[in-house]
């Protein structure tokens, strides 16, 4: 893993792609701005798993249903949703929660 220091208003790029600056730090809250190309998928951590864990118990219950196994696995049924909705790709700022400026790219630079 790669550790950086950044300053407020500065930014890595990363594959000459993608854009990671940091907006604000207040207090142990570091707000990011993240730029983007709209093929890219963006998620927090959190949900990542959780769309990692529901794939791994969706292809458990189709190994399953193709062996011919009348049980499937257990949470299978569940989807693993918790009511969390994903957030996704599209260099949306809005779905980050980072504000007018940022969803268009528009932020003091």
């Amino acid at each position: 893993m790669l550790y950086i220091t950044r300053k407020p208003g500065q930014a890595v790029i990363v594959d000459h792609v993608v854009e990671v600056r940091v907006v604000e730090v207040r207090g142990r809250t570091v707000r990011l701005g993240f730029r983007f190309p709209p093929t890219s998928s963006v998620l927090r951590e959190e949900v990542y798993r959780q769309v990692e864990r529901a794939n791994t118990r969706a292809a458990a219950c189709a190994r399953a249903f193709l062996e011919g196994r009348r049980e499937f696995p257990k949470g299978a049924d569940d989807g693993g949703a918790d009511g969390e909705a994903a957030e996704g790709g599209g260099g949306d700022g809005q779905r980050l929660g980072l504000g007018d400026d940022a969803a268009r790219g528009t932020g003091a630079g």
